[in-house]
């Protein structure tokens, strides 16, 4: 399954055609967009900036989520009998496990050690992104029922076509994770921390939500953060300069080069979606003495902000804090959001009004064996994620009854 082979799928009596193709440069923007969630343009299902054409594309083209860095487009393209595209899957063919967020490094050790391969496998994900999305996409228009079992099952095809040990699907939308749980993928479950604007018209009405202790100690908290004459900007749409960039860019490097070791996203990467997609970002910057000297870059949803990076050139206290969670539920309650999204991991979020969340993902192993050890582990894994979420969401900080 290839850009010269194709595989014929069928539900329903309906023929489908599905393909591989290396590249977003195999989908033409303006049917990218025509799936749900991909543009904003489409009226039914909320817009994700991540499963867009234009943030996709950015990674290949400025060389973030190629061949060369482990992730090699192998995207699914399901049409019509006409060649119309009816429904879509963002893959990559990986090498290693960087760059998820959904650690399988033990699966990888143990197969290994075993005797097998578990590279290469194949990756449903937007690179470096974690927040949940589409990742089985569908046309409007089309039945999107059919069009995710038929990408289902076309995953496992690929999987098997490519020699690849298994097929993961990460931060999956519920859909997605119903249709991948029919075709007999696995599911797991994590935690992420989420911000829910509940109508709020100020900080102030979300404060009034958390118990006294609580409330005084953020208000502190904000007060020392900008102690040292620091200032926030919010920039967008046309504030979004090259020169922005720069300072950003510093800012990521530095923090990306000292936690990761090997920031994933390059300088170009930055000035091609601050091209395309100026008006679904939101860099916060912190200003002291004239120049910036922290940031943290949101994307804009139709009804969620999602933090993504942050890095500074200066450390002060709690300045990490109030640029990328207080300001967060600050933009998302002055833009109507109903949500924050503020990233992988951070237990430190639910003190600052961001509650736990269940994510999810689903995954075909081919090995037998293999399968049956990750199913039993998931398993237990999942009953634990539900307890931990159960004993963190009754210590939110909000005012009980």
């Amino acid at each position: 399954m290839n850009d010269e082979r194709h595989d014929r799928a069928r539900q329903g009596g309906d023929g489908f055609v599905l393909r591989a193709v290396q590249g977003m440069a195999a989908f033409s923007r303006e049917e990218w967009g025509k799936l749900g969630g991909a543009s904003r343009t489409e009226s039914g299902t909320a817009y994700n900036p991540f499963v867009s054409h234009d943030f996709l594309a950015a990674l290949e083209e400025s060389g973030c989520a190629v061949a060369r860095t482990g992730w090699q487009a192998m995207h699914l393209r399901l049409e019509g009998a006409d060649g119309a595209l009816l429904g879509a899957a963002p893959c990559y063919l990986k090498s290693h496990s960087q760059g998820e967020y959904v650690f399988d490094h033990g699966w990888a050790d143990a197969f290994e050690r075993a005797g097998g391969s578990y590279y290469p496998k194949l990756q449903v994900s937007v690179p470096f992104t974690p927040a949940t999305g589409p990742r089985l996409l569908a046309r409007r228009d089309a039945s999107g029922p059919a069009a995710r079992a038929a990408l289902a099952q076309g995953l496992k095809a690929l999987t098997g076509r490519l020699g690849a040990s298994s097929a993961h699907v990460t931060f999956a939308a519920d859909d997605d994770i119903a249709a991948l749980g029919e075709a007999g993928f696995l599911h797991r479950t994590d935690t992420q921390f989420h911000f829910r604007n509940e109508g709020y018209g100020s900080y102030d009405d979300f404060l009034a939500t958390l118990s006294s202790r609580k409330r005084k100690a953020l208000k502190r908290e904000r007060r020392e953060a900008l102690a040292a004459g620091i200032e926030i900007d919010w920039l967008t749409g046309s504030d979004l300069t090259e020169a922005v960039w720069d300072a950003f860019f510093a800012f990521y490097m530095d923090t990306g080069g000292r936690k990761w070791g090997r920031p994933y996203l390059n300088r170009r990467f930055f000035s091609l979606v601050g091209e395309r997609m100026a008006d679904d970002i939101v860099l916060v910057m912190a200003r002291r003495g004239g120049r910036h000297i922290a940031g943290a870059i949101n994307f804009i949803g139709s009804d969620t902000l999602y933090g993504r990076n942050w890095g500074c050139i200066e450390d002060h206290p709690f300045l990490h804090f109030e640029v990328c969670y207080h300001q967060a539920i600050d933009f998302a309650i002055a833009r109507g959001l109903k949500t924050v999204e503020a990233g992988a991991q951070g237990e430190h979020k639910l003190a600052r009004g961001y509650r736990p969340v269940t994510t999810r993902s689903a995954h075909h192993i081919a090995h037998p064996a293999l399968r049956d050890a990750v199913a039993d582990y998931l398993s237990r894994e999942r009953r634990e994620v539900e307890m931990v979420g159960q004993y963190l969401d009754a210590h939110a900080p909000f005012r009980k009854g």
